[in-house]
C-alpha cells in the first residue's frame, strides 16, 4: 500500500500529529505550506514562531493546538536527543514509546505512528478502522481498548516492521473501502469469508461495486 506517504521520517511524524481528528487529504494540505516555507525538518521548525506554524497548519484543523503539539514534540527532541530523530530511533521500543507518550498531545495511536513509520520499530497501530473490522469478525470482544487489540496483533503476528505496516495500511483500505461505519460493502469485501455465519452483517449484499481507493488514508 505504499503508507507512509512522506519524503522524510521527521514529515511523518508531522503527518502522525496533523492526521489527528482529520482526514488525510486536509494534512497533505497543511504539509504542502510547510514544505513552501522550508519548516519540514526540527531545527526550522523550532524556530519558526507558534503563530506562523499554526497559520501554515490551519488546513488540518485545531490548528494552534497542533502547532503546539508539533512545537512540544521538536522540543523533546532536541532537550532528548539533541535535535537527532537517528539517536531518538536508536532508543529500545518500549523505553521510547514511554517517552513519547509523556510528549504533549501524543497518545498511544500517535506514538506508535511515529515509532512503526518513521522508526520502522516492530509496534502495530491501533485505529478507528482496526477496532471495527475486529469487532465485526468477533476478533476481540467488549468496548475499544486500544493496548488490548494491539498486544492481541503483536501476540499473534512475528514482530516484523514491515509486516505491521503493511498490514495496518490494509485493514484501513479495507475500513475506507469495504468495513464502513454507517454503511458497510461485506458483498465484494476481501474479508468476507471470514466473517462469522451469525453475524448481522453476513447477509449484508452491495447494490454496487465501490473503485479501490489510492491509498489508506
Amino acid at each position: 500500500m505504499h503508507w507512509w506517504p512522506a519524503r522524510t521520517p521527521f514529515e511523518v511524524i508531522v503527518g502522525a500529529i496533523l492526521t489527528q481528528s482529520t482526514a488525510w487529504v486536509n494534512v497533505e494540505r497543511a504539509i504542502a505550506n510547510l514544505r513552501g516555507a522550508r519548516l519540514l525538518s526540527p531545527g526550522a521548525m523550532g524556530r519558526v514562531s507558534a503563530a506562523r506554524l499554526a497559520g501554515l497548519v490551519r488546513p488540518s484543523g485545531y490548528f494552534r493546538q497542533k502547532a503546539k503539539k508539533l512545537k512540544a514534540f521538536v522540543r523533546f527532541l532536541q532537550r532528548n536527543y539533541s535535535g537527532s530523530l537517528t539517536r531518538m530511533f536508536e532508543t529500545p521500543t518500549a523505553q521510547l514509546r514511554e517517552q513519547l507518550l509523556e510528549v504533549h498531545g501524543i497518545g498511544p495511536e500517535t506514538a506508535d505512528s511515529i515509532l512503526l513509520y518513521a522508526g520502522e520499530h516492530p509496534v502495530f497501530v491501533v485505529d478507528a478502522y482496526t477496532h471495527r473490522i475486529f469487532e465485526r469478525h468477533a476478533l476481540v470482544e467488549g468496548k475499544p481498548d486500544y493496548e488490548r487489540v494491539r498486544a492481541f496483533v503483536e501476540s499473534s503476528l512475528p514482530r516484523d516492521s514491515a509486516l505491521f505496516n503493511e498490514f495496518h495500511a490494509l485493514i484501513v483500505n479495507t475500513g475506507k473501502n469495504w468495513c464502513r461505519k454507517g454503511a458497510p460493502r461485506c458483498d465484494g469485501c476481501p474479508l468476507r469469508d471470514f466473517l462469522p455465519v451469525n453475524s448481522p452483517y453476513f447477509a449484508l449484499t452491495a447494490s454496487s461495486a465501490m473503485p479501490l481507493s489510492g491509498g489508506p488514508a
